[in-house]
């Protein structure tokens, strides 16, 4: 009989301190998962004035929550990336000096077409549309492959 109590008691305080331990866990865990977000439906952004843009030089602009590479290349040219290294996502840029998009995390080297030309990188960069309007560069996301 003392034995039943025993382990009744056992049980009960072993289920209360589990509840007790999920009333505080569970709101710091709740606390540090990031809220869903949902990203906004854009189909094609403005870059800025094309007069802007000098040869040989680029700048990053934001493509809803993707940051995107925009360039001009020496001969006009202008092209845009997606702007985060096919490795391990971190941001690239485009090097005047090497003629190259370059990621400085891994050493990851890429062409002026966005193809992997040296360093870690498993694939090439994601190429969106550009066209100009006027004197304004419109971007837009790239066709989805059938």
């Amino acid at each position: 009989m003392a034995e039943s109590r025993r382990r009744f008691v056992n049980v009960l305080l072993g289920s209360g301190l589990l509840g007790w331990l999920g009333s505080i866990l569970y709101p710091v865990f709740s606390f540090l998962k990031p809220p869903e977000i949902p990203e906004a439906n854009v189909s094609s952004i403005s870059a800025g004035p094309a007069s802007e843009l000098v040869s040989g030089s680029g700048r990053i602009v934001q493509f809803g929550r993707t940051p995107v590479l925009v360039l001009r290349t020496d001969d006009g040219e202008i092209r845009a990336f997606q702007a985060t290294c096919t490795h391990l996502d971190c941001i690239v840029q485009y090097r005047d000096d090497l003629k190259r998009i370059w990621c400085a995390c891994h050493n990851g080297n890429y062409d002026l077409q966005g193809r992997v030309i040296s360093g870690p990188p498993p694939r090439p960069l994601t190429a969106f549309q550009v066209q100009l309007v006027d004197d304004e560069i419109m971007i837009s996301k790239p066709e989805p492959i059938a």
